[in-house]
């Protein structure tokens, strides 16, 4: 395996790999910050993304599409060299509302990376990180990978 990539690099590596992928540009998302633990994602309030013209709130799929690319992006980050991840599971529980006018945040974490799969959570917020809009847990297949071992380890 080749060298971890710098905290530089690697969001090089992420600010491409958003930008490569159409619907993250017509949103918006940003990432912000990487780190060894974690990688931040932001998107920016914009009137085209409300869900309910009533109240202003953005509309939960560009919240789900913020954490699945975010996630996705968190498990590249986290590996030791470049390779495609896909989703496979991506469940997000809504605590409340965004509130409008305001950019969201998403920060995830890859805690686990196995032969086969990647186990990943976030956290989606404006403010604080203790005030939660949903939080996120999801698992991504890697896809560049050694053959399987005799012992079908994950």
């Amino acid at each position: 395996m080749s060298e971890r990539l710098d905290t530089d690099r690697r969001l090089e590596l992420v600010k491409r790999f958003f930008a490569a992928i159409p619907h993250s540009v017509v949103l918006g998302i940003e990432p912000i910050e990487v780190t060894d633990e974690h990688l931040t994602a932001q998107i920016p309030y914009k009137a085209e993304l409300v869900g309910n013209p009533d109240t202003g709130v953005v509309h939960g799929g560009v919240i789900t599409t913020l954490v699945d690319q975010t996630c996705g992006a968190a498990v590249i980050v986290a590996l030791d060299s470049l390779e495609a991840v896909v989703t496979l599971d991506l469940r997000i529980d809504y605590l409340q509302p965004a509130r409008p006018q305001q950019p969201i945040t998403a920060r995830a974490q890859c805690y686990k990376l196995t032969h086969h799969i990647a186990f990943v959570r976030c956290v989606v917020y404006q403010d604080a990180l203790n005030s939660p809009i949903a939080s996120s847990m999801s698992t991504f297949m890697r896809l560049a990978h050694e053959e399987p071992s005799p012992e079908g380890s994950l």
